[in-house]
């Protein structure tokens, strides 16, 4: 197949991209950083310049493509949600999306797949009730904005493309996302949970994420939304239970709700709400987990000894 990637050199999307290009596909990252991006990922993936912005020559490898892999955006978790930051967490999302959209609408052959990043912030701060693909969009920051961007990769529908909006939980990855950020506290035998605790963790390792999106590209039938979750979620105190056992470090220092506001401010509900989110279209349709419980996922993130001695 003929795969467009942009936000391509991301945490998820060179994995994506080196993948899919390891598999005989031919890859095309769009970047606003070519010189950047060559050594991420490396001489075997096609890097077309543009700015995110507007319309460019970059529009005519859409016309070749057989899908196109929406991942760009600015990192939500690193830095606090000043109204500036919010601005651009929106830009980034919106603006992009709708520009793919609107550039797959003029061109004569259009891919007939776009699988479109969301986040599971489309849900909303939830208690212990389990929701799935069904459940209607909750309320605030993240799900006003989960919101507005799937609703810009819908407007592809009416070029008779098939959507996928990938509502993405908490990835686990040794490189990146949350995870390495949870390191330090353990590695000095202070880990512990985050306040209140209860507070719902809905994860998936990096390689299942990958797994599912090259499923997905393969299984024409999938469209709509699709929660890209590990199905067995856990509790802030599980989890970290669990990556205390991994590490062989001990989970006892509760991390205060309050001292976590005033350090992160509105940023700080990320780590003290959550939802319980359940992957019912992929287990549905027949998507196989490498990693459906947390322990296994752990343990072979970090049973890398380079990565257990960092961690030590």
């Amino acid at each position: 197949m003929k795969i467009v990637v942009s936000g391509g050199t991301g945490f998820i999307g060179r994995v994506l991209s080196r993948s899919l290009a390891h598999d005989g596909h031919r890859v095309t990252v769009l970047s606003r950083n070519p010189r950047e991006a060559v050594p991420v990922l490396g001489p075997d993936i096609r890097i077309e310049p543009w700015d995110a912005r507007m319309p460019g020559t970059w529009e005519r490898v859409l016309d070749e493509a057989d899908a196109v892999v929406n991942l760009a955006g600015n990192s939500i978790a690193d830095a606090r949600w000043t109204p500036d930051r919010k601005r651009a967490l929106v830009e980034s999302r919106i603006e992009t999306t709708r520009l793919l959209v609107q550039a797959l609408a003029r061109i004569a052959t259009r891919p007939p797949t776009l699988i479109n990043a969301s986040a599971i912030g489309f849900y909303g701060p939830r208690d212990a009730t389990p929701v799935d693909e069904s459940t209607p969009a909750g309320s605030g920051f993240l799900a006003d904005l989960c919101i507005a961007w799937e609703r810009e990769a819908m407007m592809a529908e009416s070029s008779g493309i098939r959507v996928v909006r990938l509502r993405i939980g908490m990835v686990l990855e040794k490189d990146g996302g949350a995870l390495p950020r949870m390191l330090p506290p353990f590695r000095a035998f202070l880990g512990g949970p985050i306040s209140p605790g209860h507070q719902w963790i809905s994860w998936i390792h990096r390689q299942d994420l990958i797994g599912m999106i090259q499923w997905i590209l393969t299984h024409p039938s999938i469209s709509g939304p699709v929660n890209a979750v590990a199905p067995s979620a856990v509790t802030m105190r599980e989890f970290c239970h669990i990556l205390g056992q991994v590490l062989h470090r001990p989970s006892w220092l509760p991390v205060p709700e309050l001292a976590l506001r005033v350090a992160l401010g509105e940023l700080g509900t990320l780590l003290t709400t959550g939802q319980r989110v359940e992957p019912t279209a992929a287990l549905r349709n027949g998507y196989t987990f490498h990693f459906p419980t947390l322990k296994p996922a752990l343990q072979a993130i970090l049973r890398n000894p380079a990565a257990v001695q960092q961690a030590a």
